[in-house]
């Protein structure tokens, strides 16, 4: 079992979002290593994103077009299409949350990478700690 300290943003830089005549969306971006795990796409309104994909990875995107932002909005869910070159990977739906404002937690490591590290309270939850001994030597 692989447990994750650190939770990653990537933007990503290049994605199309496409309207059927049904007035659903989908969004196209670049496929990402694993499966999704209880994604979700939270919009702040205005022009950007965030893939919640799973508990570890996260996909930004910025500068929605102005013309996707009321449909985007309105939308109770959407289409992800994960693909690799021009073949799809994978496809699934995404709740939308509509937000007041996208917050990015931690430091950017790369141009397109964002690493958060998780609080200590997170920590110890995903490390699955049933006790806690304090430890050394305190001056009184």
């Amino acid at each position: 079992m692989e447990t994750q300290y650190y939770t990653l943003i990537e933007k990503q830089d290049f994605y199309e979002i496409i309207e059927n005549k049904y007035g659903e969306l989908a969004i196209f971006i670049d496929a990402r290593d694993g499966l999704p795990n209880n994604p979700v796409l939270e919009f702040d309104g205005k022009k950007t994103a965030l893939l919640k994909r799973d508990g570890h990875l996260a996909v930004r995107l910025d500068d929605i077009h102005e013309e996707t932002i009321a449909p985007l909005a309105e939308s109770e869910f959407v289409m992800i299409v994960e693909l690799k070159g021009k073949m799809v990977e994978r496809v699934y739906a995404v709740p939308v949350e509509n937000v007041e404002e996208i917050v990015f937690e931690g430091h950017q490591t790369r141009a397109d990478e964002i690493v958060k590290a998780k609080s200590r309270e997170e920590l110890l939850k995903t490390f699955g700690a049933v006790k806690i001994w304090s430890n050394g030597s305190v001056d009184k």
